[in-house]
């Protein structure tokens, strides 16, 4: 019997079999491809963090530690790539006599490395000018004691004499913080500042130097071994890797126990990422879900749109004898094919999605349980679609009830108790308290990614896309049933003499047609508030990015090799719109030091933009205009002036280092302004102050910043600066497409990147399949109606009419409500989600080419459904009038 009743569905109900298995399909594809979306997310990071750590291992030796032994207790806890010993030596200062004046600095370190330490190392240190086999010097201090290439540099040593070594190269120490980290302190304990000076020496030579400094005061000569260690092996998911690192860790510490510290930077880098991959998650909930929700509503109304013809048919079967269980089972044999069906077919679609879209492989043992969860989900979900309904008939109706075409229908119990309007008060009460406390679900200062986590946070979106779609099926049905003189206005210019009568019919279908305009309204509400948060966030990554670089290309030096010196050469390049000079110092707020940044106001905009959302007060022209006229002005940084409770107005006291002495000196300021962003300057403290006045006040007019904008493309022009200015090795070329690349290799934007990609693509299809598929099986489950019309001598334009109105009503409405709702729920979702836009955005941006894609998929699925049923509706009339 079951498979005489499946044959006959196949052959009869085709359409309504392959609807619902296409509607399983598309939701276990979705979540299939989200599922991949964190799993490749949670990887992603973990490979990214564990890049960004330039030493994995620092083993510093204790006093007359055994140094071969603790190199074999490393090798043994881990497996290593590369091992380097170092020498570290604390000196009273140096000292250099150029030009005929003497300079010397203050206290400073002398390091001890190998020469293939720069090799194995790349991330630690990088050559600026000359040789790296000889002395080096680091870049700072080559500006403190004006030595360059061949200058001689005296060590001032305690106890042991002065010594006098000569310099072969100027580097840059790219993490200094980690280098010269303190090893072995409690956690928690405060950071301790690098060295102002350093200077490094071949190993031999440190060695010849500095082991009669171990007979003198205690820790001022140490010896470290810097370790990298081999990844592969390290699990993906950023909680399991945390773990197996730290426990590599502890393995050596119980190996040489009162012989050696161990800094383990890679697990220290990994536990912060696994507070952090939570991330994922919450913009799985605030951009996922809503798309979830939607597959599984599009599954139910796909199997809800064939629900009449099916209660008639199983009307029939008991009226021929059929017991209730066995119209059950056999509804159950239908839910089991669409769901076995759609869960099989919906696994290889995500598969193949989420490795076209995504780039991961998810037909592997390593994703065969949420491979499998996902399909009993899909399975169960065919089940609740077909067999719920199914049984609510069977117990509830009579069998000439059942076979009505047309009956009583009863206010849905959430529209009696207005449940549309208690989610949006709820979704504004829960906005508001999130917008009120400043809450950002997601932070990012300097680009690392962190979570602050209040679940309340997620409701506001949520709650607001679920009661605009129930409030815009209220609508509608208040539109149907109360304005059938306003619908027929509209349908004349289609459906002409039979407007009246259509109207009147759309009255009679009105539970149906609201289904309809609601979920073509959710789906273009989800894909519409998707694409402008997508959007938006790109449009604030070029923002980002010109913030990042500078400009569009940026030339940087230093106090000794200023990039000013060829401001002119680069203004005359081919392809340079414009150049300004920006100073780069440093000056003392207290006792913090914080970058300090020269500009001319009334010029630094014609370089790179200028940005409302920089400055405190959002107007960007009226603050730079006072900084102009206010010679001494200075521009202050938020966070300094809620560390300092300054305000504008106030007079404010820096020390700034003059040329002259190389001395920091009082220099007297009025704040003008406060200041959030500005171009290359860190995210926390900084001042930016008038040009002319900084060179004044410390004797120098060079400018260790040149800020260029292009009309060519930057890349190009960036080659064109590097060729113009190679005679001047020490400065750096830097284009704004760098800083993109940066920005798109961050957790932010590849799990967005990733995400709405997906989204955007699957809201597509779901658009298309709401407006096409949903309607027409609804007009397939009325075939006898239209069969009946054309029996009664309707005219092809007739039936058209009807059928047009309908996909009109369904199409348009849900086009005009979703629109506008996806606005709404993108502006809130851009609000909740600030922290991951740097700078906020001052407005949405519309993304209007996906946008015309999304009415012109709707459209064209219904207009395909339409005509399809228009022209089916004329064949084998005789057939479909026996039918029922």
């Amino acid at each position: 019997m079951y498979q005489h009743w499946l044959i006959g569905l196949v052959r009869t109900r085709s359409g309504r079999l392959v609807g619902t298995l296409g509607g399983v399909a598309l939701t276990v594809a979705f979540v299939t491809c989200l599922g991949a979306f964190l799993r490749s997310s949670a990887a992603e990071m973990t490979a990214r963090s564990i890049a960004q750590v330039p030493l994995d291992w620092q083993v510093q030796l204790l006093p007359g530690a055994d140094g071969g032994a603790v190199e074999a207790g490393i090798r043994s806890a881990a497996p290593v790539t590369a091992l380097q010993p170092v020498g570290y030596a604390d000196v009273p200062g140096f000292e250099a006599n150029t030009g005929g004046t003497v300079q010397t600095t203050g206290g400073g370190t002398v390091l001890g490395i190998d020469a293939s330490y720069l090799s194995r190392f790349p991330a630690q240190v990088r050559s600026l000018l000359g040789s790296v086999d000889g002395v080096l010097v680091a870049q700072q201090t080559a500006a403190n004691l004006h030595v360059s290439l061949g200058d001689e540099v005296v060590i001032h040593r305690d106890p042991a004499p002065d010594v006098s070594v000569t310099v072969a190269g100027i580097v840059e120490l790219l993490n200094a913080d980690a280098l010269f980290q303190a090893i072995g302190v409690p956690a928690g304990a405060a950071p301790q500042a690098p060295p102002d000076n350093v200077l490094l020496l071949p190993m031999a030579q440190w060695q010849q130097l500095f082991d009669p400094q171990l007979r003198g005061p205690p820790n001022t000569v140490r010896a470290e071994f810097h370790v990298k260690l081999d990844h592969h092996d390290l699990p993906s998911d950023p909680l399991a890797a945390s773990t197996a690192a730290s426990e590599r860790g502890h393995n050596f510490e119980a190996r040489v126990a009162g012989a050696a510290l161990l800094a383990n930077n890679l697990a220290a880098r990994l536990e912060a990422v696994r507070e952090d991959a939570l991330y994922a998650r919450l913009v799985f909930l605030f951009l996922g879900a809503p798309g979830v929700m939607l597959a599984v509503l599009l599954t139910l109304a796909v199997a809800g749109a064939g629900r009449d013809r099916r209660r008639r048919d199983q009307a029939l079967l008991r009226l021929r004898g059929a017991t209730v269980d066995t119209v059950l089972r056999l509804a159950a044999v239908e839910a089991a094919v669409a769901g076995i069906g759609g869960a099989v077919l919906g696994i290889f679609l995500g598969a193949l999605a989420g490795y076209l879209i995504l780039g991961v492989a998810l037909l592997r043992s390593e994703a065969i349980a949420l491979l499998g969860t996902v399909a009993g989900a899909g399975a169960a979900l065919s089940l609740a679609a077909i067999l719920i309904p199914t049984w609510r008939d069977a117990r509830g109706s009579t069998v000439a009830a059942a076979r009505r075409s047309i009956g009583k229908h009863r206010t849905p119990l959430w529209s009696r108790g207005y449940v549309d309007l208690v989610l949006l008060v709820l979704a504004a009460a829960f906005y508001w308290r999130s917008a009120a406390s400043g809450y950002q679900v997601v932070l990012a200062p300097e680009g690392v990614a962190a979570t602050a986590v209040d679940h309340t946070a997620f409701l506001p979106p949520v709650l607001l896309w679920s009661g605009l779609a129930l409030l815009a099926v209220r609508l509608v049905r208040a539109g149907l049933q109360h304005g059938r003189s306003v619908i027929a206005r509209g349908l004349r210019p289609v459906a002409g003499s039979l407007a009246d009568v259509i109207a009147s019919t759309f009255g009679r279908q009105g539970p149906r047609l609201t289904a309809g305009v609601g979920l073509a309204a959710l789906a273009f509400a989800f894909a519409t508030s998707t694409a402008v948060f997508n959007a938006t966030y790109e449009a604030q990554a070029r923002v980002d990015a010109e913030l990042t670089n500078g400009a569009d290309v940026t030339v940087t030096g230093t106090s000794a090799e200023p990039a000013s010196q060829a401001l002119d050469r680069l203004s005359k390049l081919p392809g340079v719109l414009a150049v300004q000079p920006m100073q780069h110092r440093y000056a003392y707020v207290g006792t913090d030091l914080q970058d300090l940044y020269g500009v001319d106001p009334t010029r630094i905009g014609t370089a790179t933009p200028m940005s409302d959302a920089y400055f405190a007060n959002g107007a960007a022209r009226a603050t730079l205009a006072d900084l102009a006229q206010t010679q001494d002005g200075v521009l202050v940084s938020q966070e300094t002036v809620n560390d300092y409770q300054l305000n504008r107005g106030d007079s404010i006291n820096l020390r700034l280092q003059n040329v002259a002495d190389h001395q920091y000196h009082i220099v007297s300021f009025h704040i003008v302004g406060v200041v959030r962003e500005f171009p290359t300057a860190p995210k926390d403290s900084f001042l930016v102050a008038n040009a002319t006045y900084v060179a004044q006040q410390t004797g120098s007019t060079g400018s260790e910043i040149v800020l260029i904008r292009s009309n060519d493309d930057p890349a190009r022009v960036a080659r064109t600066v590097r060729s113009s200015i190679a005679d001047l090795p020490a400065l750096k070329v830097t284009q704004i497409g760098d800083a993109v690349a940066l920005i798109g290799s961050s957790l932010t934007a590849i799990d967005l990147a990733g995400l709405t990609r997906l989204e955007l693509i699957f809201a597509l299809v779901m658009l298309a399949a709401s407006g096409g598929l949903v309607l027409g099986l609804g007009l397939a489950d009325r075939e006898r109606s239209f069969a009946i019309l054309v029996a009664l001598g309707a005219k092809p334009r007739q039936l058209g009419a009807f059928v047009w109105s309908e996909a009109g009503l369904v199409v348009g409405g849900g086009m005009v409500l979703g629109l506008l709702a996806g606005v709404l729920i993108a502006y809130v979702l851009v609000k909740l989600l600030t922290g991951v836009f740097d700078p906020p955005p001052e407005a949405l941006s519309l993304p209007w080419g996906y946008l015309a894609a999304l009415v012109i998929t709707a459209t064209s699925a219904a207009l395909l459904a339409a005509t399809s049923e228009a022209m089916r509706s004329r064949a084998h009339v005789t057939e479909k009038l026996r039918g029922e």
